[in-house]
């Protein structure tokens, strides 16, 4: 007879059977258990216990690290798409504002002061518009790159077009050409910029 069948016959006890049957059967179960379950002595199975146990709180650390990991990644995910859901509109409003700059450059000091009274309210209210348009940007997170003359020269958010020749020192900005933006900590549009060679001789 083989095992299988040895543990088939075993495990079909009838239900009708004494509480002798069953121990007796139950004594049979054991006797053919592999000696690393009937055998072992008490020493033995709580050392294999205690590997057990290590094992399955293991696994529970690994499995608890990658829910918090998988929770952190989510929030992170949430907080990104917040920021920069309008990176888009965003963008398309920067000619907006580079058309007021424009506009508002356009005019000296000399001819704004030259300018009628109706001439100085359209003026006002071009600047006015402007300055409304960057606090509505600047709420929802989209803010001016610094690109000062002498300010350091950044390759992540200024765009170097040119190389020229200035008072400010070697390396740094010289000029502005186009106002930079970004949204939180993305770069949405670099700022253009002349990079100074130092000093001509």
């Amino acid at each position: 007879m083989s095992d299988e069948s040895k543990n088939s016959e075993t495990a079909d006890i009838d239900p009708n059977a004494s509480p002798a049957d069953l121990k007796a059967a139950a004594d049979d179960i054991l006797k053919s258990a592999p000696k690393d379950q009937a055998e072992l002595s008490p020493e033995e199975a709580m050392q294999k216990l205690e590997i057990e146990k290590e094992e399955m709180r293991e696994q529970l650390l690994r499995t608890l690290a990658d829910l918090e990991n998988t929770r952190k990644r989510a929030e992170r995910q949430v907080t990104d798409a917040r920021i920069y859901a309008i990176e888009k509109f965003a963008g398309d409003l920067l000619s907006v504002s580079d058309n007021l700059g424009r506009a508002l450059s356009a005019l000296s000091e000399d001819d704004r002061n030259a300018l009628s009274e109706p001439g100085r309210n359209l003026f006002e209210g071009i600047e006015m518009t402007q300055k409304e348009l960057h606090t509505a940007l600047a709420r929802h997170g989209v803010t001016a790159i610094a690109a000062e003359p002498g300010d350091t020269f950044d390759p992540n958010q200024h765009q170097a077009v040119a190389n020229i020749p200035s008072d400010q020192p070697n390396g740094t900005i010289a000029s502005c050409f186009q106002p930079g933006w970004k949204i939180g900590e993305r770069t949405l549009r670099a700022a253009m910029v002349a990079v100074s060679a130092g000093t001509a001789n």
